[in-house]
């Protein structure tokens, strides 16, 4: 698949649960659309606190933090019976991202208050499997198909789901002499925490699955 045929490729899920950071950092590509990986964005769902909000004439603007990265800005129309919902509240926000490279803007269809604090963790395993799910076959560094866990790329018995996402993208930077380093890790899985990702790196070395290069911030596989 060549670099353009897979930017118009689509996500096969109605609704993307995506993380803050993963929206902020995705790249417009050249008719306006907004991309993770390869995959272009249309409805996404993100969890998090509102931190900030400002009430106008015809919308609400919140500012919604799920502590992956900086608030992404949300924009909600409204009427005027509309309840505007306060600081300091979790909230579930489905809509279409908008803006250009300077500023990023989620237009809200739908800002739900969290019913239970689970919904949180919830929403993120949900971020993880999503991604293994549309990502089952991803691209190396130099951009050639690598088999992930559903096509060939089988991971070991025993690991969590974060750890298997994260052995999977280590294992398709097999073709660079030096494996992948932690940042590019850190940018590669988004929606992880830094304590999450350095947690599952730990294990995996512990566990032999992986071993580190250059120096002690850059792994491969030990099956590559």
């Amino acid at each position: 698949m060549t670099t353009a045929q897979a930017t118009t490729k689509r996500a096969t899920l109605q609704i993307l649960p995506v993380t803050v950071s993963q929206l902020l950092s995705a790249p417009q590509v050249g008719h306006g659309a907004f991309v993770i990986g390869y995959l272009e964005l249309h409805q996404v769902s993100v969890v998090g606190v509102v931190r900030r909000s400002a009430h106008y004439d015809t919308n609400v603007q919140y500012c919604v933090d799920d502590m992956t990265g900086p608030p992404l800005l949300v924009k909600q129309w409204v009427g005027e019976e509309a309840t505007p919902i306060c600081p300091g509240t979790y909230v579930k926000v489905t809509g279409c991202l908008r803006g250009g490279s300077d500023q990023k803007v989620l237009l809200a269809l739908n800002v739900r208050c969290l019913q239970e604090l689970n919904e949180i963790t919830s929403h993120m395993m949900e971020v993880v499997q999503a991604h293994m799910q549309l990502f089952g076959k991803a691209f190396d560094v130099n951009m050639n198909p690598t088999a992930g866990p559903g096509a060939g790329g089988v991971l070991p018995i025993g690991l969590s789901t974060i750890q298997g996402e994260v052995l999977h993208v280590i294992r398709t930077y097999a073709a660079s002499g030096d494996g992948i380093g932690i940042h590019e890790l850190k940018t590669q899985l988004g929606f992880l925490s830094s304590t999450d990702l350095r947690t599952s790196l730990a294990f995996l070395l512990n566990e032999g699955h992986i071993f580190s290069t250059v120096d002690q911030h850059h792994f491969k596989s030990t099956e590559h």
